[in-house]
């Protein structure tokens, strides 16, 4: 089955077009993150009225919650021109100096995960951030010397999924720093029926809302479920309605339940909870028992699981909790005497 997350499978070219083309364009068009939005639309504000590039943006969150288009529409609305790479990709300060380099003045330059990138490159990104300059070494041992290359001034917008992995020196050189968070149940409705409008779908709000509620909080993921919904829409004759009936349909074939769990959620809370007892159990023996990785336990799935207050974790190991056992049909001794009886 799909998995609707970030870590899984690789996106395809078309995946990433229609991600594309729902992108808003405009900080208006922008659903959510009120308070982010109205931050950076004074400093873009500020920015013009000055005649200067904007200041240097780090934006930090969960995936799926729009960094990349915030990056896009911080472009977009100061009138300049887009560079977009990513942390993994900078693993040599000469990789960031051919890039800075490359620069044409007031362009915005987004760097995705940018927690990631070469402590090398960091450090001139230090210089480069500050001064608008980087040193260039030349040669090697005592013959070595340092060349200085002025660079054309431009716009830094970090992404991190982990800031508290950024040094305190790059972190202190943003000039302005924003928190995204989940997205609540009614703003991803409004997401969905905007997708919804571009994609030629017509969807009761009730449909709209359903998708919502069961989309973990994040616009992306509301994104392919509404995809998905349409695909089965179009496949089983309905064509471009789809009802709430075609809604659970849907998504009850992709083993998405109503509160957004899929078969890789509910596999790691039945194994912590019928092979443990409801732990605690350490990561790496949860993650070997549903046969995943240990990365993708931690970062795909636990979020949402700690979030919705399922699963705690502990000193001595991961946790579920009253509420994860009510969902999977459970009650605390049932699982006791179950892991006994084995």
């Amino acid at each position: 089955m799909d998995d609707f997350r970030d870590a899984a499978e690789p996106i395809d070219e078309i995946e990433l077009a229609v991600e594309g083309a729902l992108r808003p364009a405009s900080l208006a068009e922008f659903v959510g993150q009120q308070k982010v939005r109205g931050q950076l639309q004074l400093l873009l504000d500020a920015a013009r009225m000055q005649q200067r590039p904007p200041d240097h943006i780090l934006l930090s969150g969960p995936p799926g919650l729009g960094k990349t288009t915030l990056a896009m529409i911080v472009a977009h609305e100061s009138g300049r021109a887009l560079r977009l790479s990513s942390g993994p990709a900078i693993q040599h300060a000469g990789d960031l100096a051919a890039l800075l380099s490359s620069l044409t003045p007031g362009e915005v330059l987004f760097i995705d995960e940018v927690h990631r990138m070469a402590r090398a490159a960091e450090e001139m990104l230090y210089l480069a951030m500050e001064d608008f300059r980087i040193d260039i070494m030349v040669g090697k041992g005592a013959g070595a010397t340092s060349i200085p290359l002025d660079l054309a001034p431009f716009t830094l917008v970090g992404a991190t999924t982990r800031s508290g992995l950024l040094p305190n020196p790059l972190r202190d050189r943003f000039g302005f720093t924003a928190h995204l968070e989940y997205y609540e149940p009614h703003e991803l409705e409004r997401v969905v029926e905007r997708s919804a409008s571009m994609l030629g779908v017509r969807m009761p709000a009730a449909a709209r809302a359903e998708i919502g509620r069961r989309s973990r909080g994040t616009p992306r993921i509301a994104n392919r479920l509404l995809r998905r919904v349409r695909d089965y829409a179009l496949v089983h004759g309905a064509g471009t309605e789809a009802d709430i009936e075609t809604v659970d349909a849907a998504l009850d074939l992709y083993d998405v339940d109503r509160i957004g769990l899929d078969r890789l959620d509910r596999a790691v809370l039945d194994a912590l909870i019928r092979r443990f007892r409801g732990g605690p159990v350490g990561l790496s023996t949860l993650a070997v028992s549903v046969g995943e990785e240990a990365e993708t336990i931690e970062s795909v799935v636990e979020p949402y699981l700690v979030r919705i207050g399922f699963m705690g974790r502990t000193p001595r190991g991961r946790i579920a909790t009253p509420e994860a056992f009510a969902h999977l049909g459970m009650g605390v001794s049932e699982a006791v005497l179950g892991f006994d009886d084995l």
